[in-house]
């Protein structure tokens, strides 16, 4: 997976419905190319399907966590950019003091989750992260 990859991740992971033209207008692509990688992304199952959210969405009984993660020097908007690309991430927020960034994580399973840890600590520029796994939600903020 590139930049471009990544990009097109995220742009549909915020809005599943965006049209082809509007994902090439948004990358700097060409259509054809935005429609080959799209078909691509999925092919390899990187892209598992398009869905919607509904405003009362119930949750799986997946594994949900906070991952902190510490950036090493001036990577931010390349390891950004390949965390985004990550289905996984549900959030990903920019922090100040110690860690660079809180991502919100969500796997099927502790199985997947670790795989997706890994990766994650994988990413060129990550430092160092740590992880809390949550529990119970007691007040969900719609």
């Amino acid at each position: 997976m590139d930049d471009l990859d990544n990009e097109l991740l995220s742009a549909l992971r915020h809005n599943a419905r965006i049209s082809v033209s509007s994902l090439a207008a948004l990358t700097g692509a060409s259509r054809a190319t935005v429609a080959a990688r799209i078909d691509r992304l999925v092919e390899s199952g990187t892209i598992a399907g398009f869905t919607i959210r509904t405003g009362h969405e119930t949750r799986s009984a997946g594994v949900r966590a906070i991952v902190m993660i510490e950036v090493h020097g001036k990577l931010a908007d390349k390891v950004a950019n390949q965390l985004r690309g990550l289905p996984q991430v549900r959030a990903l927020h920019s922090t100040n003091g110690k860690w660079d960034f809180v991502a919100e994580l969500e796997d099927r399973d502790l199985v997947s989750f670790d795989e997706t840890l890994r990766r994650i600590r994988l990413i060129d520029g990550i430092n160092t992260t740590e992880t809390n796994i949550l529990l119970k939600t007691s007040k969900a903020s719609f």
